[in-house]
């Protein structure tokens, strides 16, 4: 049974964006799935959901045109409205890239486009909506495992999402009066098609990523879907400016 609480997934046209996306309906919530073009991808979240007897709809936004935003924000009041709601209860930050490569490969654009997505992105979508989040609402921003521990060739991603961090313990300090929590959530090796799918469909990479967690075996998107919408209930709703890592045990 829906709650009439809505949120917003980005990313939600695939992958763990759509995990959490069917996760979050699962838990009663109605569902806003964005995607940057995919829009085929965004239509196949929202029917997987509504074929349950939730209620889903997509909309387009890309992370990185910050310029776009005000507009964005105009097309998520008039489905709100469609919903016949004004606020929207919780914010996914899910959108994000990584790009992968030792110190001397990484090249300006490689740079900017993950900073740009991951970090730039995130701290303006936040800005833009936080007018339109409902006071006592959540934000869930994305972060990785590798915020903790070391991988080579994945500096400026790791750098990345430990900002993605930090940006969300501040949040939680400059929204707490409002009653909205922010929270990182930070998976580890997850079986979805980021960064093409490897640890997906690389049978090798899963076996040896999954020797080096304390349940022996990468994640699956399921998983952390779930995770993420534990941590936008109710029985969550005393944690705020956490880094939460769902990941198996990853190098304990």
């Amino acid at each position: 049974m829906e709650s009439g609480r809505i949120a917003l997934v980005t990313g939600g046209n695939r992958g763990l964006g759509r995990a959490t996306a069917q996760a979050l309906a699962r838990h009663g919530l109605r569902v806003i799935a964005t995607h940057r073009g995919d829009s085929q991808g965004a239509e196949e979240t929202v029917e997987d959901i509504r074929r349950t007897g939730a209620s889903a709809a997509a909309l387009r936004l890309d992370i990185r045109d910050v310029a776009s935003f005000p507009a964005f924000v105009s097309q998520l009041t008039a489905q709100l409205e469609r919903w016949e709601a004004s606020r929207l209860d919780v914010l996914v930050n899910n959108a994000g890239i990584g790009l992968f490569g030792p110190l001397e490969a990484v090249t300006v654009d490689d740079y900017d486009v993950m900073m740009d997505t991951n970090v730039r992105g995130a701290f303006f979508l936040v800005q833009a909506l936080a007018p339109v989040l409902a006071d006592g609402g959540r934000i869930i921003n994305i972060s990785s495992s590798l915020s903790r521990h070391t991988s080579a060739g994945t500096s400026v991603y790791s750098a990345s999402k430990a900002a993605v961090e930090a940006l969300s313990r501040t949040w939680a300090v400059e929204l707490g009066a409002r009653g909205i929590r922010v929270n990182a959530v930070a998976p580890g090796p997850t079986a979805t098609d980021f960064n093409g799918g490897a640890m997906r469909d690389d049978a090798q990479m899963r076996e040896g990523l999954g020797a080096q967690t304390a349940l022996g075996r990468v994640g699956e998107p399921h998983e952390i879907g779930d995770a993420i919408a534990a941590l936008a209930s109710e029985d969550l709703r005393w944690v705020t400016g956490q880094r939460i890592e769902v990941s198996g045990g990853a190098l304990l």
